[in-house]
């Protein structure tokens, strides 16, 4: 993927794929991404739990306006699973609920009830999560020892494989739909094999088009070594117009125009490669399109 190494001083607007370490949360690194560039514009998609690793894009200045425009629709994960524990949280980090070391599994029927779970399931939402019931999110239910009942969620594996199993222990390789929960997968695996399991260690190694060759280290990212994905190849999927500068004068100004073109969304882009706004059909026979996102007129 193209992109291009900047230095703190440049105007800025793209994304950033980050290859983020243990114990860092996702709002840290916002949080030092602001600090370095001075600006508030700075988010994030994706998620990460701070024992996690691995890929997270940030989006800088317009960058973040597109981030709903990602193609983000799968995700590549590596796990490693420690079987005969089960905790609160799904992971390591959690307070143990079950133990079980009486158990005999084999690599056979390991890899039999990995392949069970291609396609799609209604996945249950880990209780330590934040997804919103009636309005509150489910970790602070947790917290409060409040009964919820945890709601499902279609989810789809498109692939998974075992990479290493050693007595209690095996890692697999994973792809699977946007909102799927590596820590619930693996809950679920162990519902299979009658064996509780929880979740070890997490690497994202992808994430839609953006994998750990397009990222860069936390310390680069401290030490202000940033490699910028431009918004054009962010949005590659998307039909990119070139204006000139009467009709990008328009689109500063927010102005409704003719739909010249098949598919909607549109990214209209001005003479200095800037993408600098987003329009989609806007009337019923498709003949006009308005901005949605307008990044340089405001």
């Amino acid at each position: 993927m193209l992109c291009y190494y900047i230095y703190v001083g440049e105007f800025m607007n793209g994304l950033i794929v980050i290859d983020k370490e243990k114990d860092f949360t996702s709002r840290d690194l916002v949080n030092i991404t602001e600090k370095i560039f001075d600006t508030r514009k700075v988010g994030h998609a994706g998620t990460l739990d701070p024992m996690a690793t691995g890929v997270l894009i940030l989006a800088v200045g317009t960058g973040v306006k597109v981030l709903e425009y990602l193609n983000d629709s799968t995700k590549e994960y590596i796990a490693t699973v420690k079987m005969g524990i089960l905790t609160d949280t799904l992971d390591i980090t959690g307070n143990i609920l079950e133990e079980n070391k009486n158990f005999n599994i084999t690599k056979e029927r390991l890899i039999e009830a990995l392949n069970s779970f291609h396609g799609k399931y209604n996945q249950v939402v880990p209780l330590y999560s934040s997804v919103k019931v009636s309005g509150e999110r489910l970790y602070k239910y947790a917290r409060k020892n409040k009964e919820v009942e945890l709601p499902k969620r279609e989810v789809e594996i498109f692939d998974i494989e075992l990479i290493e199993f050693n007595k209690d222990e095996f890692i697999f390789k994973t792809t699977v739909s946007k909102g799927t929960y590596i820590r619930s997968l693996i809950r679920d695996i162990g519902e299979e094999l009658n064996v509780c399991c929880t979740m070890k260690e997490l690497r994202r190694t992808r994430q839609g088009d953006f994998s750990l060759d397009d990222a860069i280290s936390v310390d680069d990212l401290k030490n202000e070594r940033i490699k910028l994905i431009p918004l054009e190849k962010a949005l590659k999927d998307m039909l990119i117009v070139d204006v000139d500068d009467y009709i990008e004068n328009k689109i500063n100004h927010g102005a409704i125009l003719r739909n010249l073109y098949d598919g909607s969304p549109i990214a209209y882009r001005n003479k200095n490669n800037e993408i600098i706004a987003i329009y989609e059909v806007y009337s019923k026979d498709n003949t006009k399109v308005k901005p949605v996102k307008v990044f340089y007129g405001e």
